[in-house]
């Protein structure tokens, strides 16, 4: 049996996606000599940090003692970390958003979650206070978030300050300095924070490690991707294990393969080869704790959850591209640490889409969420048949 402790309250409170123009893997991106800075779409009705902290300052006060707000840590710029804790069940649930600046709806979505969830008494959502603890992190990266942008807001001289056993190692394939008519990373250098992970949790960054690769690990030398490791090993502290990981990004504008369906969001439950192959045998440490069929299982919650809303725009759920060797997420870390792990890929990214479709892309991902938690609540995504999850039809890319 696992057991809770008292959680502190503090008063405060390509992933895989690839940016339309950012490298998602080893690319190099080549400056345009005469970039044309371009109007972007606008994005007002997404979140700011400062509205952020507002608005879970007002939920945690009017949540009877449901939601409990911490600051878990800052960004490189000083902003807060927060996370939201609901519920007290031994099932641990643990969902962030807008691990890149420019991927804006799951904050929304998260937000609105988190006040249903800790103020409303209907009996599903007491079941879900009673049968899960969830810790949501809705706004992992608030300096990207304040900027608009995908990569985080530091230099590589900060690293090496933090990190002086860095001073002559070469920068990490993550970092941005390129400049093109979307972002001025050459003057406002920072990071990919979504490649900034390590399935070793106690890893301490080494020189000969870098620059790495999008096939090899992280190395946790941004404050954001620090904060979410301690509040993740914070967990398996209490509990043992984070039952289920969910991490909400965007994507570029597809179609279900062979249709011309947009896609309304793209899900996954895999990241890195399975341990147990020819592929996956530098993982094989991991081999006893990795769990693929249940992530798949939660998947196909989520799935199974939008499939209901009928035959409209939430339908047009995709699976993302299978074939991944991505240890430094989030999600491939997690996972090889024995979480159910979950991706969100919603389409369209604020530099091209703006808010466009915002209302209907966030009820799909609360409707998705929802499916995801019930099953966990109520035991029944143990019973799905993970098989079913190579039927979500694929993304055409």
């Amino acid at each position: 049996m696992k057991k809770k402790k008292k959680l502190a309250m503090a008063c405060s409170a390509v992933l895989l996606s690839a940016g339309m123009l950012a490298p998602t893997y080893d690319a190099t991106v080549q400056a345009d000599p005469n970039p044309v800075i371009m109007k972007k779409p606008p994005v007002s009705g997404f979140i700011s940090h400062d509205e952020l902290s507002r608005k879970l300052n007002q939920i945690e006060k009017s949540s009877q003692g449901n939601v409990e707000v911490e600051v878990a840590g800052h960004s490189n710029q000083g902003r807060e970390v927060y996370k939201a804790t609901i519920g007290s069940g031994d099932k641990v649930v643990l969902i962030q958003s807008e691990i890149h600046g420019n991927e804006k709806v799951g904050t929304k979505a998260l937000l609105k979650m988190i006040k249903k969830i800790g103020t409303n008494n209907s009996p599903e959502m007491r079941q879900l206070r009673e049968e899960l603890t969830i810790v949501a992190m809705p706004m992992i990266n608030p300096d990207a978030t304040e900027l608009n942008r995908r990569g985080t807001e530091m230099t590589w001289d900060e690293v090496t300050t933090a990190f002086p056993q860095l001073e002559n190692a070469e920068p990490s394939w993550n970092y941005y300095t390129y400049k093109n008519e979307y972002w001025d990373y050459e003057s406002n250098p920072g990071f990919d924070m979504n490649r900034d992970f390590n399935p070793d949790l106690d890893y301490t960054p080494q020189p000969e490690d870098f620059p790495g690769s999008s096939s090899e690990p992280g190395w946790y030398i941004t404050p954001e991707a620090q904060t979410v490791r301690d509040v993740y090993k914070d967990l398996q502290d209490q509990f043992g294990t984070v039952d289920v990981f969910i991490d909400l990004h965007h994507q570029g504008e597809y179609v279900i393969e062979g249709t011309d369906k947009p896609v309304t969001f793209s899900l996954s439950g895999v990241f890195v080869p399975h341990p147990n192959t020819e592929e996956g045998e530098k993982y094989s440490e991991y081999a006893d704790q990795y769990n693929v069929d249940y992530s798949k299982q939660l998947n196909v919650a989520a799935y199974d959850a939008l499939q209901q809303m009928g035959n409209s725009p939430f339908g047009n759920i995709s699976l993302y591209p299978q074939d991944l060797d991505l240890p430094g997420t989030a999600l491939g870390s997690f996972a090889l640490n024995g979480s159910g792990t979950v991706l969100f890929e919603i389409t369209g990214q604020t530099q091209d889409f703006g808010q466009k479709k915002m209302g209907q892309l966030r009820k799909a991902v609360e409707t998705g969420v929802y499916g995801i938690l019930n099953g966990v609540a109520t035991g029944e995504v143990d019973d799905l048949d993970a098989g079913r999850y190579d039927d979500i039809p694929l993304t055409e890319r």
